[in-house]
C-alpha cells in the first residue's frame, strides 16, 4: 500500500451538518442498527472500513475541491486508522479507492446523486455506486446501481423486481443482494437466501422467540393439569 506524503498532523474537517437530511445519512444507518452486523458478516475488520458521512477525496486539499461525503463507504484491504487518524477517506494515502458507496435520497441532494455523483465516483474510480430512495420521488428510481466497466464508465447493475414489489440488484463487490422492501434498504446473503439483520430485528425476534416457548410451555403445564384430573376422577 502506497502512502502519499501528508503531513501527520493533518485532519480533515467534518462535513457540513444538514438538519433536514439527518434520518438519511450514515447516522440513519447506524441507528438502524446495520453498520456493526455488516462489518461482521464482511470481516477482516483491521482492513475493512465501513463508514460514511466524511469526506472522500483523492488527495489532501485545503479547499476540499472535488471531495464528497457519501452517506455509506466500504473499502476492502485498506488502513482504516489511516482514515479515522484523518477523519475521511484519502485515495492517495488508502493507496485505492473505495469499493462501495452508496448514497441514501433526500430532498436537498436527489438531484446531485443522480446527475453529478455518478461522474465524480467514477473519475475517482469506485468500483460500485449506489443509490438509495425510500419513496422514488428523489432518485426517480427507489434503487439504482451502477459498475465501473474497463473504461472507466459506469454500467447499470440490473434491478430486478420481484414479484412482491420488492427490488433486489447484486453487487459483485460486497457479494450482497442489496433490496429496497417495502420502503426499507435490506441486505442478503446470495448464497443462503438469508437476510442480515439488524440488532433490532435480532432483538425482536428473540422475544417472539421467547414469547412462543413460554407459551408452549404453558400450554404443556395446561394439558398436563387436565391429565391429571381426569386421572383422578
Amino acid at each position: 500500500m502506497t502512502t502519499a506524503k501528508i503531513p501527520q498532523t493533518f485532519r480533515l474537517p467534518d462535513p457540513p451538518e444538514h438538519p433536514e437530511d439527518m434520518m438519511t445519512n450514515f447516522d440513519h444507518l447506524a441507528k438502524t442498527s446495520i453498520i456493526e452486523p455488516l462489518a461482521h458478516y464482511l470481516g477482516n475488520r483491521q482492513t475493512t472500513l465501513i463508514t460514511g458521512d466524511r469526506y472522500l477525496c483523492r488527495t489532501v486539499t485545503r479547499s476540499l475541491a472535488g471531495a464528497r461525503y457519501p452517506d455509506l463507504l466500504i473499502a476492502f484491504n485498506v488502513d482504516p486508522e489511516a482514515h479515522h487518524r484523518r477523519n475521511g477517506y484519502i485515495i492517495d494515502e488508502q493507496g485505492k479507492p473505495p469499493d462501495f458507496v452508496l448514497e441514501i435520497a433526500s430532498p436537498r441532494t436527489g438531484r446531485v446523486d443522480v446527475e453529478d455523483k455518478p461522474a465524480d465516483y467514477a473519475a475517482l474510480g469506485i468500483a460500485e455506486y449506489w443509490r438509495f430512495d425510500g419513496t422514488g420521488q428523489h432518485h426517480r428510481t427507489r434503487l439504482a446501481g451502477d459498475r465501473l466497466a474497463a473504461d472507466g464508465q459506469y454500467r447499470p447493475i440490473a434491478i430486478e423486481e420481484m414479484s412482491d414489489g420488492v427490488l433486489q440488484g447484486y453487487s459483485e463487490v460486497l457479494n450482497l443482494l442489496l433490496r429496497w422492501e417495502n420502503g426499507q434498504l435490506r441486505w442478503h446473503d446470495p448464497a443462503t437466501g438469508r437476510h442480515i439483520a439488524t440488532f433490532q430485528e435480532e432483538r425482536e425476534a428473540r422475544i417472539r422467540a421467547e414469547e412462543a416457548r413460554l407459551l408452549a410451555e404453558a400450554r404443556v403445564r395446561e394439558l398436563e393439569a387436565k391429565l391429571e384430573s381426569l386421572e383422578n376422577q
